[in-house]
């Protein structure tokens, strides 16, 4: 069987040279029992290769199973896998068979094979290099004759290199590599896969064909699809079905093409380390220590400033923008903590007169100036403070102890004996 016949067995359309090269990959290595590793990226069709080697090969009337790997939780895995004794694990109510033991004899597709948590790796390279395998929750070894290919779209090397795949188990399933080319790397299949989509969702959904212009023809061949093969499959069903116009130029093509210049969260932080570290908790910590720093440098040259210079406008007019800043930073917590005791919240930055600025820059006038200034210092007496809320509280309920107690926050037997304490009557 050549290329030409699998292509038409398992309506593989496209001519490209790179995918002529994976069908003959295929066909060569179906025969075998050697393990083979798909890979490429998502939606471009790395699924029905391991059909066509099952297909073609001594095992083609022998079970064939296909497993997500990726869409069964870490947990239950090694169960799926393997099977589990009754009572293994809570609501094991009854002995189970893993795939393993259901496709003895026949082929076992493992996609998304890089999303195996390392301990079923373990498992998975004993199964390879042996063909035994235990249960969960049991001890007796089983055999099996299973042969495996396994698919994945990440770096595989790389995956190694970090530590999150097992590099025996890599070359285990990479014996033989089989590489399924980007929709993007066969720009020549593009507009063959389109027809063939279109004719199909016609008969479908019996609406009339569908024709491109030459330039809805070269924006489908100059588009990025990153979703490969599958993108474009339902790109062309959107058209069938929606489209009125049964002829589309470019400008339609473009409202059912996502547009490649937007981006999407989370970024990735690249990095020119040869490590190539993750971006951590610790980098983060380091940028809020860099912006304090930067935050006490701003603050001590604004005090300098008023010792070296003494208080003016121009002063706060320099480093308004920073004063504003801090002003919008503490704004919030001067509310908070007015509101709890019925003050209103002011911040207001009074500009001294050129007097005062004059007494500040003679030496000779400031011991003068701050002894008047302690005169007029406000208490910081904690029994001032808290008498003088007390009496806001009862003026501002008007003599209501009640009300007043419940605005301070406090029992009204606790206010009877603190206004008895402070001599309130």
């Amino acid at each position: 069987m050549d290329n030409q016949d699998i292509k038409n067995r398992f309506g593989i359309i496209g001519n490209s040279p790179l995918l002529n090269r994976a069908i003959d990959i295929a066909r060569q290595v179906a025969p075998t029992d050697i393990s083979v590793l798909i890979q490429g990226e998502s939606g471009s069709g790395k699924e029905v290769f391991s059909h066509i080697i099952h297909q073609l090969s001594s095992r083609k009337h022998g079970p064939f199973i296909a497993v997500n790997c990726g869409a069964i939780p870490e947990g239950t895995i090694d169960s799926e896998l393997f099977g589990h004794e009754k009572g293994s694990f809570t609501g094991a109510h009854e002995a189970r068979k893993g795939y393993f033991e259901v496709v003895d004899g026949g082929t076992i597709f493992l996609d998304e094979v890089g999303e195996l948590p390392l301990g079923t790796q373990a498992r998975l390279l004993r199964v390879l290099e042996s063909g035994e395998y235990i249960r969960v929750g049991s001890s007796k070894v089983q055999k099996t004759n299973v042969r495996v290919v396994a698919a994945t779209n990440v770096n595989m090397f790389e995956a190694v290199q970090k530590g999150k795949f097992r590099e025996d188990l890599y070359y285990r399933l990479n014996t033989v590599p089989l590489r399924v080319p980007s929709l993007r790397e066969r720009p020549e299949d593009i507009n063959l896969l389109f027809r063939k989509f279109i004719v199909d969702f016609s008969e479908k959904y019996r609406s009339p064909g569908v024709q491109l212009t030459e330039d809805a023809q070269n924006m489908l061949r100059n588009y990025n699809w990153p979703g490969n093969v599958r993108q474009l499959k339902n790109v062309a069903e959107q058209i069938a079905v929606l489209e009125k116009e049964r002829v589309v130029d470019a400008h339609t093509l473009q409202n059912y093409l996502p547009n490649e210049s937007r981006t999407s969260l989370p970024a990735i932080v690249s990095s020119n380390n040869s490590a190539k570290e993750d971006f951590s908790e610790r980098d983060l910590l380091y940028k809020v220590l860099f912006d304090m720093k930067k935050d006490m440098v701003d603050l001590k040259k604004l005090v300098v400033e008023l010792i070296q210079k003494g208080v003016d406008s121009s002063t706060f007019d320099q480093n308004s923008p920073y004063i504003n800043q801090l002003y919008q930073e503490i704004e919030p917590q001067i509310k908070s903590d007015a509101e709890g005791y019925g003050i209103a919240p002011t911040l207001t930055i009074h500009s001294p007169n050129n007097n005062t600025a004059n007494v500040l820059k003679n030496p000779a006038a400031q011991d003068e100036y701050l002894q008047d200034a302690q005169e007029v210092e406000e208490s910081l007496s904690l029994v001032d403070k808290e008498s003088d809320l007390i009496k806001k509280a009862l003026k501002k309920h008007r003599g209501k102890r009640k009300a007043a107690a419940q605005e301070l926050g406090i029992s009204e037997r606790t206010l009877y004996r603190k206004i008895k304490d402070l001599n309130l009557d």
